[in-house]
């Protein structure tokens, strides 16, 4: 447990994972896709790397729940993230470097 507070919590990571936790996105889903990330970024070894944390409303209620990752080369936005996309995120997202357009903003 002690990891996962740590994670959250750190401010000095390369990358950032901010998932919108206002009631909108509560809502639709948005805690148990805080947690696969939070659980999924601690499987792959990456605390030093890797921040997950949350934000309130993040504008774009109708794409809940929203993810917002940080990198050194910009921003991504993820929409209609469920526990099986954030997987896939940190899979190929975050240890690959590879973005999911199928999942961003844009192709909704």
């Amino acid at each position: 447990m002690k990891d996962k507070v740590a994670l959250r919590e750190e401010g000095s990571a390369a990358t950032r994972i901010v998932v919108g936790m206002a009631t909108c996105g509560i809502a639709a889903g948005a805690r148990p896709v805080l947690n696969t990330f939070v659980e999924e970024v601690s499987k792959a070894g990456l605390l030093d790397k890797v921040m997950v944390t949350q934000t309130g409303c993040i504008g774009i209620c109708q794409y809940e729940p929203v993810v917002e990752v940080y990198t050194p080369s910009g921003k991504v936005t993820y929409v209609k993230v469920t526990p099986e996309k954030a997987k896939r995120i940190v899979e190929e997202h975050i240890k690959g470097g590879k973005v999911i357009t199928e999942y961003t903003i844009g192709n909704k």
